[in-house]
């Protein structure tokens, strides 16, 4: 029997993560069972400076790019069967990478 299952959720669009999140959650609370989250995880900022001009010549202009990694973690506690096989239809957009773990 699980006891225990996580789901991790990971994207760039924070709205796309936030609906896939709230849909875990109303799934949870119509069949009753025990949830414990969204928690917001720390985002990872992937920051790279570049040059504009590429041959090094005249004033030195950089261009600045950023990419934001949200993640989200739900536990939810006794999971039946019923409640994972609808776990899996829920539908989840391209940007939204899902990971989930059974821990007995």
């Amino acid at each position: 029997m699980v006891e225990k299952l996580r789901v991790e959720l990971t994207s760039t669009n924070v709205e796309n993560l936030e609906s896939v999140a709230r849909q875990f959650k109303e799934l949870a609370e119509q069949m009753g069972v025990r949830l414990r989250g969204p928690i917001p995880m720390p985002t990872k900022r992937l920051r790279i400076t570049t040059l504009r001009n590429p041959s090094g010549e005249g004033t030195n202009r950089y261009d600045r790019y950023e990419l934001r990694i949200h993640k989200r973690v739900i536990d939810v506690h006794n999971p039946d069967e019923r409640f994972i096989r609808r776990m899996m239809g829920v539908t989840i957009p391209e940007d939204v990478k899902i990971s989930i773990v059974m821990m007995t």
